[in-house]
């Protein structure tokens, strides 16, 4: 199953810049290689910038693969790249152990652009999404596949944007070929999750931090990470 999100991958020129607006459907058009993969349903859950998802945009892509995870042999989710590494690790808390490849991809360039990364990110990932051994929520990106819980962003002009973090990759894409490393664990059933508390507040302290920034955030916060 395909979800779009959004994000650069569907972006399109407008008066006010680039703006997301291509369908999961559209998208494919432009991969052709993905209908020799495998039969892919779509839907359009979101139509944004990633910088505008958010704690409710995660549970919904959660509640959109809980609903149809019968019905499909995996899922890959389009998304913006700013908070494609947010979104994979609060899925891989929402949904636990899942033996289904739940792949999250996008790309640095619309997918209408001449020089663009969107096709092989695509492609990658419905690669990964019909392999054996690919489990859980993963990241493809640049031939990468990082686990949903390692990811991070870091490089923001660079086709090889996202890095894995104290972990190695779990397998690289060349050539719509899956060369695998590491086997995540998974369930026989995986376990989801429908709630999530947003009122969790993250704090980096600096040498001559003003203490007050400790008080503001624990009163409007039920925990703080520190």
């Amino acid at each position: 199953m395909f979800i779009g999100t959004g994000g650069t991958i569907a972006s399109e020129m407008s008066e006010e810049g680039l703006l997301p607006g291509l369908m999961p459907a559209q998208l494919l058009r432009y991969v052709p290689a993905v209908a020799d993969l495998c039969d892919t349903g779509c839907t359009q859950l979101y139509d944004l910038d990633s910088t505008d998802i958010g704690p409710e945009h995660w549970l919904g892509m959660a509640r959109a693969i809980r609903e149809n995870y019968g019905s499909y042999d995996g899922f890959v989710i389009s998304h913006g790249t700013d908070t494609m590494a947010y979104t994979a690790a609060a899925l891989s808390y929402l949904i636990q152990g899942s033996p289904k490849p739940i792949i999250l991809t996008g790309a640095q360039k619309p997918i209408g652009f001449d020089s663009t990364d969107s096709k092989v990110n695509l492609t990658d990932s419905f690669v990964c999404a019909c392999a054996e051994g690919i489990h859980g929520v993963c990241i493809v990106f640049n031939g990468r596949v990082i686990i949903g819980t390692r990811a991070c962003k870091t490089r923001s002009k660079s086709f090889d944007a996202f890095s894995s973090i104290n972990y190695p990759n779990i397998a690289v894409v060349r050539d719509r070929l899956l060369t695998r490393y590491i086997t995540p664990e998974c369930r026989e059933t995986p376990v989801f999750y429908d709630a999530l508390n947003d009122r969790v507040g993250l704090l980096k302290l600096i040498p001559g931090a003003d203490p007050e920034l400790m008080r503001f955030m624990l009163d409007r916060s039920d925990a703080l990470v520190i």
